[in-house]
């Protein structure tokens, strides 16, 4: 099984340069200008041009916006160094929610891209999640993202 990653947005041309320009994505095929795939992840990311205030489903009744949106998914983007990765961010619009906090498993920090969507930069440290292994369930609790 594959995963696709789909994300809505009103400006292509914008979230082409912000994730390839952050994350070094690159354009994959342009899908008759509705969509553009991006590559070089673990799974493609698709960016979907949605105007804003258009409907977000037939069935109901709510607008597409790109403010701050809260949604219960999320990216998470793995970087080698999490200082230079939100610098990189926040020079391409990004907005740092939550300053870089560090856990027992390695540094997080809470971010929104240009388009209202949520996502965390994660740098791990030692063993990375298995440092959570060898710990009560009481003596930790892992940082949360969004």
């Amino acid at each position: 099984m594959d995963f696709l990653i789909n994300l809505d947005v009103d400006d292509l041309e914008q979230a082409v340069d912000f994730y390839g320009s952050v994350f070094g994505l690159r354009v994959g095929r342009r899908l008759a200008g509705f969509a553009v795939e991006m590559l070089g992840g673990p799974a493609p990311l698709y960016l979907l041009h949605k105007p804003a205030g258009t409907p977000i489903s037939p069935a109901g009744s709510q607008r597409r916006h790109y403010q701050r949106h809260w949604t219960p998914v999320h990216l998470d983007f793995v970087v080698e160094d999490i200082e230079f990765a939100v610098d990189k961010a926040l020079l391409h619009g990004a907005r740092l929610e939550q300053p870089i906090t560090t856990q027992v498993w390695g540094k997080l920090a809470l971010m929104a891209d240009p388009f209202g969507h949520g996502f965390c930069l994660v740098q791990f440290l030692g063993r990375g999640y298995d440092e959570l292994a060898t710990q009560t369930a009481e003596a930790v609790e892992p940082g949360r993202c969004h």
